[in-house]
């Protein structure tokens, strides 16, 4: 499957050279990034970022290959770089005729005369180890020369003044380059080609969209080495990056290594049609290279009672694996797309990092303890266990983990960390201390905590509701009691009226906080309507809905805050406490729309309809990072796409609320007919 070939329309145009990105990952949280005009306009750009301490421990060690073709014609370099002083140079792009996507792997085409060179990137799963491929097509051999551009640093820093010199040893076919004498070796493998040891510093790379987040954006690389190869016409040739001595023999030979890539592919694919047939011979090509995209952010996380254990990276270039991404994340990524035992694994995984009643919020990048500020990621847990159990019927899996839910409702009701307990007026989850940000809107600079929503917050006591509305139906499926939870929901389903503002139509976003009642028209209120049980009644469930799509919709999301609050930020970029400003004061965030669609369908019976307000989604998977969707864009139209260019929430509640819309229109009495809701107490 090619997806979306883009020309020299799109590659040879000055936007071009930052703002489209592409991705190759590895399953253990390593990845390969960068533009398609081989820019490096991230500190993450790179060919290879090692998961040193899988999934964490990230660190660059391979910037780039510049590449340079000599044909009967001449020579002509087919590398661009953004230099400090503001020049571009080589100019490569204005020979890259095309790029692509065939599966997961990114495919680019330079024509230079009569002759095409392709060039394949993809890792091999599992192991920190990049291969890129090129292949000649054309009448006559051609020379290609590869600068090889190295480091070793954090991913998240900068070599901005880089010096010394590396430690470069020949091996088989290749070269282990160390960059100081403690640092980590880095093997690069180019068989049948020229190898010439070089130890160049190459000054003042610009990373334009450093630039514009306000981070030191100057850096430098060494060129350690040049591979020279004679390409044949019709040959391939590959040079491979690891940490691994032997990555290029073995098992992990150089002839299977793109066909195992290949295979891994199609793999994926046929997990997600046997899973729904139906709905993969419906699904348009953008929904099918998601199912593709969706395997980007499953990683294997080893604890101490599970080596083989899995998590979910949130969001790529700068993500570790969250708490809270992890759980929302979980149905899309592995339970419509058919992969059940990775979606039991994640959920076995994080069972076991419970901790009174709380699930880790983030993994730090290097291995340190988890920490457990967040209030809503334990409540998606509950979402997370019924997403997997009503795909699977596993009831061995629910009577293993239902001890575990009830820890956590348990803790929850009688509190916990930061304030976090039920309130026993009336049945409502209150959470939050003076600074410390709880929600998923969890923006701090320093001190200053951006969206503090201290109270009650309305999506908190919507997943609230819906954790014991859940309980009760796991408890009747295990033939436990289940009376004292039909009690709460039935009491918290009574107290959330609370939250119907009688002047919108709408919701408050928080009730009793320091200040009273928090009015401002904010997206949270959308999840009383996309959960799967809601407390609110028809005519409620159209008002909020309406408000939503009035004040908060557009086609790339929802907006974290009306415009026409004082609050209110519309573009998302500048220097962190501006960013950190906006992130949930305006701008908008692509995993929302697909709630949004689900309410309308839930408030009209329009599945038809739903599915059309996540058209724009397709578009959108190819206007930052490729073949994926970002985490954020602008609240101001044009809606530019921001943040992470490839975000595991945006990516996961696409294709779930996709899947669960594309079976609700069908036709009843068909097979794969959509099954009928399970009645839930409480329910309007």
């Amino acid at each position: 499957m090619a997806a979306l070939p883009f020309g020299r329309d799109v590659l040879a145009s000055t936007p071009a050279l930052e703002r489209l990105e592409w991705l190759a990952t590895n399953g253990i949280g390593g990845f390969a990034s960068g533009t398609l005009t081989g820019v490096l306009a991230r500190r993450y750009h790179g060919m290879l970022v090692a998961a040193l301490e899988p999934p964490a421990g990230r660190t660059l060690l391979v910037a780039k290959f510049a590449e340079r073709l000599e044909t009967d014609s001449g020579a002509c370099d087919l590398d661009t770089n953004h230099w400090a002083s503001g020049a571009i140079e080589p100019r490569g792009f204005l020979h890259l005729e095309s790029f692509r996507l065939e599966g997961s792997v990114p495919v680019w085409t330079w024509a230079i005369g009569a002759a095409r060179l392709e060039k394949r990137v993809w890792m091999e799963h599992g192991e920190n180890t990049t291969f890129v491929q090129y292949r000649l097509d054309g009448r006559h051999p051609a020379v290609l020369t590869l600068r090889a551009f190295v480091d070793d640093r954090d991913m998240h820093g900068t070599t901005e003044h880089g010096e010394g010199v590396p430690v470069i040893e020949p091996v088989s076919e290749g070269l282990k380059i160390r960059l100081r004498d403690d640092g980590h070796a880095l093997w690069l493998f180019a068989p049948d080609a020229e190898i010439r040891p070089a130890a160049v510093w190459y000054r003042q790379f610009e990373k334009s969209l450093e630039a514009e987040r306000g981070l030191p954006a100057i850096e430098d690389h060494l060129m350690a080495a040049e591979f020279v190869v004679r390409l044949e016409p019709g040959a391939a040739w590959t040079v491979v990056a690891s940490t691994r001595h032997g990555a290029a023999s073995g098992p992990l030979s150089l002839a299977r290594a793109l066909s195992r890539r290949q295979a891994r592919d199609r793999a994926l694919l046929e997990a997600w049609k046997t899973a729904d047939p139906i709905a993969a011979r419906n699904a348009p090509d953008w929904i099918r290279q998601l199912v593709l995209a969706a395997d980007a952010f499953v990683v294997e996380r080893a604890t101490r009672t599970d080596p083989h254990g899995r998590s979910v990276i949130a969001g790529y270039p700068w993500f570790a694996d969250w708490g809270r991404d992890t759980m929302i994340a979980l149905p899309g990524l592995a339970v419509v797309t058919g992969r059940h035992e990775v979606a039991r694994g994640i959920l076995t995984t994080f069972a076991h990092f419970v901790d009174h009643g709380m699930l880790p919020n983030v993994f730090p990048d290097h291995g340190d303890a988890p920490e457990y500020n967040t209030v809503d990621a334990a409540l998606w847990f509950f979402q997370a266990v019924r997403a997997y159990h009503d795909a699977t019927g596993d009831d061995a899996f629910l009577a293993e983990v239902y001890p575990v839910l009830e820890d956590i409702g348990a803790w929850y009701e009688r509190g916990t960390r930061f304030g976090i307990r039920v309130d026993r007026q009336d049945g409502l989850l209150r959470a939050g201390e003076a600074g410390v940000q709880l929600t998923w809107m969890d923006a701090k600079v320093d001190d200053w905590v951006v969206t503090p929503r201290q109270g009650k917050p309305v999506e908190v006591n919507a997943l609230w509701y819906n954790a014991l509305t859940t309980m009760v139906r796991f408890a009747t499926r295990l033939k436990k009691p289940t009376e004292g939870y039909e009690r709460m929901a039935a009491r918290v389903a009574e107290s959330f009226q609370r939250f119907v503002h009688p002047a919108t139509g709408g919701l408050f976003d928080v009730l009793d906080g320091p200040k009273g009642h928090d009015a401002a028209i904010r997206p949270n209120q959308i999840f009383a309507l996309s959960l799967p049980d809601s407390p609110l009644d028809g005519p409620t469930r159209r008002g909020v809905l309406e408000l939503c799509g009035r004040e908060l919709l557009t086609s790339h999301g929802l907006r974290s805050l009306a415009p026409g609050d004082p609050a209110y930020r519309g573009i998302f970029t500048g220097e962190r406490i501006v960013r950190d400003g906006a992130y949930h004061q305006g701008t908008v965030w692509t995993w929302l729309l697909p709630h949004y669609a689900l309410a309308h369908d839930r408030v009209y019976d329009d599945p038809a309809g739903a599915l059309s307000l996540l058209e724009p989604l397709g578009t959108l998977a190819y206007a930052m990072g490729m073949g994926t969707l970002p985490e954020v864009a602008d609240g101001d139209p044009p809606h530019a796409a921001r943040g992470c260019f490839a975000q595991a929430w945006s990516v996961a509640e696409t294709l779930r609320v996709w899947h669960a819309l594309e079976v609700r229109k069908r036709p009843r009495g068909r097979s794969g007919r959509a099954p009928r809701r399970a009645k839930t107490v409480a329910r309007s």
